[in-house]
């Protein structure tokens, strides 16, 4: 018989979930389950979480049987066709138990509790003037398409435009499955490298923009003092069309203790712009109570795939040679144009494959 080359240790953790599992299903097949609906939701979100884990363990399990099958139809073979097929059935399985193995180690990785969240995107013109508040209505671009591929939502909550047509600053809610999991890494400072319109001599120029992910916040996470707030009126100054720029609808909201201003003009409705004023004030300062929990835990992180910094270059989109280059990882591609109209998920998965990488070896050395 073949043994599982996972280690025991790996082994009776997986053992344990799938047991945790099937109290799961039990405990949500049980007839009064719905009648505490938050209870409910928590459990059926449990059950899910393990169910992607269980569905690969019983995966593996099924092939280390029929690896078994294949090394005993190799054994007893009694013709060299019949061998030279259990062979590569052996090979494939080889390949499929490793692959397998990999992708449990992956999964049994601490998850991010925010993964599954939605974000607050903002996009801020640095440096670079004019040619930065391009880039930045580019960059917003590019994120949008990227979220109608993956089927998300984008709303945005809140734009400055520059005289040029660019954006001076743009926050916008991005709603759907898993959105964190896949945009965390993207926060930092993004650099550009071209030839602005306005250059008569044909000198490229270098200008930057900084993007911030903010995981929404619900919330029991984040309460919000009604004492703490200041809440002021003022005319949207947005599109929107002539009922929203003559009426007293947009809302700027301001917390006291920590002076964050944050503003939406986006809807017609007082209420509706202060509901998302609210949830973007609740994810900023989310993000704040994130950021000094990670400057306590920085060393533990070190070598891995960014620290959310805004203040740390990323990633630099070079046109002249239609290059776009990810410098924590050292990933260059040269399909810009691509990248820019939202096809960034191949340098979000590679991002993501790095992280994880990382952290395995960590779990290795420990």
């Amino acid at each position: 018989m073949a043994m599982s080359v996972l280690d025991p240790k790996l082994l009776a953790k997986l053992e344990a979930l799938e047991e945790r599992s099937n109290e799961l299903s039990a405990q949500l097949a049980e007839p009064g389950a719905t009648s505490d609906m938050q209870r409910y939701r928590t459990l059926t979100r449990s059950y899910s979480d393990l169910s992607r884990v269980i569905e690969k363990f019983t995966a593996y399990r099924k092939t280390v049987a029929d690896l078994d099958g294949a090394r005993e139809m190799l054994e007893e073979a009694e013709d060299a066709e019949m061998r030279a097929m259990a062979g590569e059935e052996i090979r494939e399985l080889e390949a499929t138990l490793e692959a397998l193995e990999q992708e449990l180690r992956i999964a049994l990785l601490p998850s991010d509790p925010n993964d599954d969240k939605n974000v607050v995107l903002e996009i801020r013109a640095g440096t670079g003037g004019d040619e930065a508040s391009l880039f930045a209505s580019e960059l917003f671009r590019m994120y949008r398409r990227f979220a109608e591929g993956q089927g998300w939502k984008t709303r945005t909550t809140d734009v400055s435009e520059s005289s040029v047509g660019g954006i001076k600053e743009v926050i916008a809610l991005i709603e759907g499955d898993g959105v964190y999991s896949r945009l965390k890494y993207e926060s930092g400072v993004h650099r550009v490298q071209r030839v602005p319109e306005t250059e008569t001599q044909g000198r490229v120029h270098t200008s930057a923009v900084t993007v911030a992910v903010l995981p929404e916040a619900d919330d029991v996470e984040v309460e919000l003092d009604e004492k703490e707030l200041r809440i002021d009126t003022f005319c949207s100054s947005g599109p929107g069309g002539q009922s929203v720029n003559t009426t007293q609808s947009a809302v700027r909201i301001t917390h006291l203790p920590t002076n964050l201003v944050v503003q939406c003009q986006d809807e017609k409705s007082w209420h509706k712009n202060k509901a998302r004023a609210l949830q973007v004030l609740r994810s900023r300062l989310y993000d704040r109570m994130q950021q000094e929990q990670h400057e306590a835990i920085a060393a533990e992180r070190k070598g891995m795939v960014g620290s959310g910094d805004r203040s740390e270059k990323i990633r630099t989109y070079n046109f002249p040679q239609s290059r776009v280059t990810d410098h924590r990882i050292g990933l260059t591609t040269h399909n810009l144009s691509a990248v820019m109209d939202g096809d960034v998920g191949p340098i979000l998965d590679a991002l993501i494959s790095h992280d994880q990488a990382e952290r395995l070896k960590q779990e290795v050395e420990a």
